[in-house]
């Protein structure tokens, strides 16, 4: 660790999920094993080869709630990826204990506007399927078919002025920084599955370097729309629901019967802060990121949709991020991958923790929690960060779901109750669809002021 570089920790975690909004949800599901996996509700899904997901009860989230009442206009204007990371912002901040001009417009914020940076991690935001067909009604010739033309004569003024607003990725961030009045360092990041370890990533740089001392950071996306899930099923990445499957049971990561993941929405925004910065306001770190890194798997089918096999790019990424944090292999307690459930991505995750861990590889335990939440896309990382830290903090692990069976990459992944657990450090690491990797180590907080 280099003597200039400022320590970053975790003061507020707000995931959400399809356990509810804030991290004592999420903490509550995983500690009882339970899955939120079910029939999609939203639409009628029964078309596709997995009619179900993790999905986020209707009146478990009103993101009119959650915005200031000068605010509430333009709701309307935010897709549900939007409002997803609209929402986790607030619970974080919250949780966090911060004041911003969205808790007391009239008081002073904890933070100074111009010292708060936000970095949100942003999926491939899907149409309202709604919205465009109307306006792709009004584009047709007269055989039916779609016509350029006619779409730019009056097809597309079907669709309200500001519909692009809803759908561009960056808005994320513009949203939580604008009803946060976040002035410092503000970025989007779209890499798939890896979106949320990159932008705390980014976050944790910012403020080590003293660009900020307070990041708004995670990602968030719904991947529960029949464009969503149309491309996943393309992608070969969806288990088939059968009709003897029990749909809390579809998803196995790691597993001999593992034949994909369901998908979810979700995500998280996780509160970032310079160590001296959490101190002076009294602030209790929930734990360090004590080191980060990154790389780019090398596919030879060139859309990052299979890692070649003799690819080490995760365990760079990993030892890249261990060596960041000052510390060996021998010192992570547990690990936190994407485990998935989709049989080459888990063969992946598998080969990687091998290569790290050695001997050790069979005895470190796994935490999984797609089973639970499904697969949330650009907000899976925030999701697996906030459940590790949490993890830290209560020095539990929580229990995995599954079927009971041989587990074909020898690790500690197989179903099993939660159990208290001596925890000093955890490796977080995300694959993804895009070839792009992160690795987090996150290491336990004591009330003493040090880390453990």
């Amino acid at each position: 660790m280099t003597p200039h570089r400022r320590r970053v920790v975790i003061t507020g975690l707000g995931p959400i999920s399809t356990y509810g909004i804030g991290i004592q949800p999420l903490w509550e599901g995983m500690l009882s094993g339970r899955s939120g996996i079910r029939t999609i509700e939203t639409f009628d899904a029964s078309g596709f080869d997995c009619p179900v997901g993790a999905q986020l009860a209707s009146d478990q989230f009103d993101v009119r709630k959650l915005v200031p009442k000068t605010y509430r206009k333009a709701t309307k204007v935010m897709a549900r990826d939007i409002a997803l990371a609209v929402g986790a912002a607030a619970s974080a901040t919250n949780d966090a204990g911060l004041v911003t001009s969205a808790s007391d417009t009239d008081a002073d914020p904890t933070i100074p506007a111009g010292r708060t940076g936000c970095h949100i991690g942003a999926g491939l935001i899907a149409t309202d399927v709604d919205e465009l067909s109307l306006a792709l009604t009004f584009s047709s010739d007269a055989d039916g078919e779609f016509d350029i033309s006619a779409w730019g004569d009056g097809g597309m003024t079907n669709l309200t002025p500001l519909w692009l607003l809803k759908y561009l990725p960056n808005m994320l961030a513009c949203h939580v920084t604008i009803i946060h009045d976040c002035q410092g360092p503000s970025n989007t990041i779209t890499c798939a599955e890896a979106s949320s370890g990159l932008s705390i990533g980014e976050s944790m740089r910012v403020i080590s370097r003293g660009h900020a001392d307070v990041c708004l950071s995670g990602g968030a996306e719904c991947k529960l729309n029949p464009m969503g899930i149309l491309r996943q099923q393309f992608a070969g990445r969806l288990a088939k629901l059968e009709p003897t499957d029990d749909p809390a049971l579809l998803v196995r990561p790691f597993s001999e019967d593992a034949r994909g993941s369901v998908l979810g929405e979700g995500g998280g925004i996780l509160i970032l802060e310079a160590l001296e910065s959490a101190r002076e306001r009294g602030a209790r770190p929930v734990a360090e990121i004590a080191g980060f890194s990154a790389s780019q798997a090398s596919c030879s089918d060139t859309v990052g949709l299979v890692y070649d096999e003799d690819d080490t790019s995760v365990e760079s990424a990993i030892n890249n991020a261990l060596k960041s944090a000052d510390c060996s292999p021998d010192d992570i307690d547990a690990v936190l991958p994407l485990g998935s459930g989709i049989p080459h991505m888990d063969a992946v995750d598998a080969r990687a923790i091998h290569a790290v861990f050695g001997e050790r590889a069979g005895s470190v335990p796994i935490i999984t929690f797609v089973p639970n939440v499904g697969l949330c896309g650009a907000g899976t990382g925030a999701i697996a960060t906030s459940l590790a830290a949490k993890c830290l903090d209560e020095q539990m692990l929580p229990a995995r779901i599954g079927i009971e069976g041989a587990v074909t990459s020898g690790l500690d992944a197989g179903p099993i109750a939660a159990r208290p657990a001596k925890l000093g450090a955890i490796l977080v690491f995300t694959t993804s669809m895009g070839g792009q990797n992160t690795a987090l180590v996150l290491r336990r907080y004591d009330d003493g002021g040090e880390s453990s």
